[in-house]
């Protein structure tokens, strides 16, 4: 489990793993921490001592992002499964035996859950990014975020649960990746024709961001990474993942477009208007107090995925790597 600066989450998620229903003598669980300085590491050596037949051990992720954190424990551990865990979520007391169990039962080289999105508090704003983050329009057709009907194949799942035999087959996690190391390296998975499955009433709880500021930063590094994800795997983009750039294009060259030949104008006012119209249905489904907030959300989501991809599709044109140099990632 990767941890930078996660005081708020930390005994919550530790006393999930702690009351996991399977057997105790079989657990080994790894924390890594990212040089946290908010008491992140005087709230885990507290656990520590006041369960002190729980087998945890702390290790310093000096990289302080996630893939170096991943595979600094991965190296420690010669387990035959693996499970990624993330200190923003808290799990059901079965899930460690329900994914052990699935890995299995499906023959799956990776397994996982469904996240539901909860609101980081009672606040109009984390509602409203709580719903945006698990709709379909939100996110598109992210069956981890919207769910599925029964469990299958899918590109990804959230954190996920291995067979050792994998990392020992295709490698580790790619630590240029700040941002979507999980989408690159299940996406290596397959082209080396190993299955990602997933369990989706299997339901993983995790706390959404508290402001539309983090909501934003987090989906540009999403949409930023995104572009350098798709060459390493040398594949194409999903329309998924192009949407949000073509839909930043639009609002500005659309808009450019439109002063210099007026016909235009008229195109690009009416699609905006769709646009809107689409959002403001959407968001007055879930009450008029909650309305303008998700139309916000919405809008943040994909505008900023949008500007990341841009920003990180040019920077991969013109040789410029040092725009993914991101020293962490905070909440």
């Amino acid at each position: 489990m990767p941890v930078r600066n996660e005081a708020g989450y930390i005994i919550k998620v530790l006393d999930a793993i702690y009351k996991q229903d399977y057997p105790a003598n079989l657990l080994e669980v790894i924390v890594a921490d990212g040089l946290s300085d908010d008491g992140t590491m005087e709230k885990i050596n507290t656990f520590i001592e006041s369960h002190p037949q729980f087998r945890i051990q702390v290790i310093e992720n000096r990289g302080r992002i996630v893939p170096t954190a991943l595979n600094q424990a991965i190296r420690l551990t010669q387990n035959e499964v693996i499970i990624r865990l993330d200190a923003h979520s808290v799990y059901p007391n079965n899930y460690i035996s329900r994914l052990v169990e699935g890995l299995f039962k499906y023959e799956a080289d990776n397994i996982g859950g469904v996240f539901r999105t909860l609101p980081f508090n009672g606040s109009l704003v984390a509602k409203a990014i709580a719903y945006t983050m698990s709709s379909s329009f939100g996110v598109g057709n992210s069956y981890h975020r919207i769910g599925a009907g029964q469990p299958c194949e899918v590109d990804t799942v959230p954190y996920g649960c291995f067979r050792r035999s994998v990392f020992d087959r295709i490698g580790l996690f790619d630590e240029e990746l700040v941002r979507n190391q999980d989408d690159e390296f299940n996406g290596r998975m397959r082209k080396n024709g190993l299955k990602v499955f997933m369990i989706p009433d299997l339901y993983i709880d995790y706390y959404a961001r508290d402001s539309f500021h983090k909501l934003g930063k987090m989906f540009y590094q999403y949409g930023l990474f995104k572009p350098l994800t798709v060459q390493k795997l040398k594949t194409m983009p999903s329309v998924r993942q192009l949407v949000p750039a073509l839909f930043v294009l639009f609002l500005f060259g659309g808009f450019i477009l439109g002063l210099l030949w007026p016909p235009m104008m008229m195109l690009y006012v009416a699609l905006l208007l769709v646009y809107v119209g689409v959002i403001g249905v959407l968001s007055l489904k879930q009450g008029f107090k909650l309305a303008p907030y998700v139309a916000t959300g919405f809008f943040v989501i994909h505008f900023y995925y949008g500007v990341g991809y841009l920003k990180g599709l040019l920077a991969l044109i013109f040789k410029q790597k040092q725009t993914f140099k991101i020293s962490s990632i905070s909440r």
